[in-house]
């Protein structure tokens, strides 16, 4: 069971408060079946969680950014705000970018609550400026030199033989204390936590900043900061600077006094827009026949658009 740090307000367990929280695992196996799809997704789930303490005091540590954001690529279609879920946008490979200059990073290629967020500020799930601020100001001793984008996939075996082993690498090579690793969709988060374990396998402390808390929960982690917000905004309320500022210093936090693995925090920000967000989130009690029948077709193209940039990158 989870050690839950106390951080403003409770988390709340009916869906039919604003304080609420998503059983993520539980809606979206309802939702799949819905749609017409077979046996529910396994997630992945461990009982042991390695956990590594810092070594040294934070203002001294470096620290690496780990997302599930896409670089944005021209050609293949609508990846920004407000823009529909978009598979062509989609990465198979780890990449790394340099840790010093802006990026345009993207999440239209996941699956992110667009019923009620627009994905317009990559502060609210990218949030690199606020690292190097926080850096500039001496709370952390450097920025990695790369950040690190991790591929949202499905398939457990490929994150754990192939994605995880070279984000260790690159960030051995980079030689980084300890890893903040940012989640937007469902699946992202058991990426990024699968993540987060080897990373601290191997000697490197984590800290997962998430808004799907029972999946990071279920897979075992040492640390979570978890945002009660709609997908897409682990780092923050988009075009909310202070709000960005205040969840990457919870997250920074977390990293310095956690004792033990399991550990959560829970922001204590409320989201400031739709009130009730959580009860729409792939809730099919909430549609219609005909609004299921359309998602289904709309998955299944999905589906195939990311099989082929799969193909196109294994022949890469």
């Amino acid at each position: 069971m989870s050690s839950e740090i106390a951080v403003g307000m409770a988390t709340a367990m009916d869906d039919a408060t604003d304080d609420a929280t998503i059983e993520y695992r539980q809606r979206i196996s309802a939702y799949y079946l819905a749609l017409g799809y077979g046996a529910p997704y396994e997630w992945a789930h461990y009982a042991d969680v390695p956990f590594q303490v810092l070594d040294k005091p934070l203002a001294e540590c470096r620290i690496a950014l780990i997302t599930t954001a896409a670089p944005y690529q021209a050609e293949k279609g609508d990846q920004g705000p407000r823009a529909p879920y978009n598979a062509s946008a989609k990465f198979y490979s780890v990449y790394s970018g340099d840790s010093a200059v802006d990026h345009d990073l993207r999440i239209s290629h996941v699956a992110i609550d667009r019923d009620h967020t627009s994905a317009e500020d990559s502060g609210s799930y990218f949030p690199l400026p606020a690292l190097r601020h926080s850096a500039a100001n001496g709370r952390i001793g450097s920025v990695a030199a790369r950040f690190h984008g991790a591929p949202t996939n499905r398939s457990q075996r490929v994150t754990l033989d192939l994605d995880c082993p070279e984000i260790v690498a690159r960030c051995k090579a980079d030689q980084v204390d300890a890893a903040i690793l940012v989640a937007n969709c469902p699946v992202c988060h058991q990426t990024v936590s699968l993540t987060a374990r080897t990373l601290e396998e191997n000697g490197i402390a984590t800290v997962i900043m998430g808004c799907a808390k029972d999946i990071v929960e279920h897979v075992g982690v040492p640390r979570l900061l978890f945002s009660n917000f709609p997908l897409g905004n682990a780092a923050g309320r988009p075009n909310d600077t202070a709000s960005q500022a205040f969840t990457l210093e919870l997250a920074l936090r977390l990293l310095e006094e956690t004792t033990a693995p399991r550990t959560t925090v829970q922001s204590p920000l409320s989201w400031n827009g739709h009130h009730g967000w959580q009860l729409d989130y792939s809730n099919a009690a909430r549609l219609t026949p005909e609004e299921i029948t359309r998602r289904r077709a709309a998955f299944d193209a999905g589906k195939a658009d990311a099989k082929r940039v799969r193909e196109n990158s294994d022949s890469d």
